[in-house]
């Protein structure tokens, strides 16, 4: 493999497992560093701040919030949308396949 080719699968590397991964900030790191952490959460980072080493919060952008929680269809709503647009015997629903497929075993013995 040429040169070029190694260091340019190194860097999709970096891009697309390091540079998107959440960036992790203790709160008292977040509090001295606050403003530099609001523009990375506005630029589209989740940042995830922790306590003691455990995850407590996330910092979003507003836009990313907005996005969350946003307008979103009841499942009855999504379901007549769905039957609108496609007739059943299309969706070839098998329901001896269906059957088969869920346990019905009495699942794992539990002690409480």
């Amino acid at each position: 493999m040429p040169i070029f080719s190694s260091c340019l699968v190194a860097l999709m590397y970096v891009y697309m497992y390091i540079s998107d991964m959440t960036k992790r900030y203790s709160i008292a790191e977040a509090r001295s560093q606050l403003p530099s952490i609001v523009d990375e959460a506005e630029a589209g980072h989740e940042i995830e701040l922790t306590r003691r080493g455990k995850p407590v919060a996330v910092l979003v952008s507003l836009r990313e919030l907005e996005r969350l929680r946003g307008e979103r269809a009841s499942f009855g709503d999504a379901y007549r949308r769905f039957l609108k647009a496609h007739r059943l015997d299309e969706v070839r629903f098998d329901e001896h396949e269906v059957a088969s497929a869920r346990d019905r075993s009495t699942g794992r013995k539990v002690d409480l």
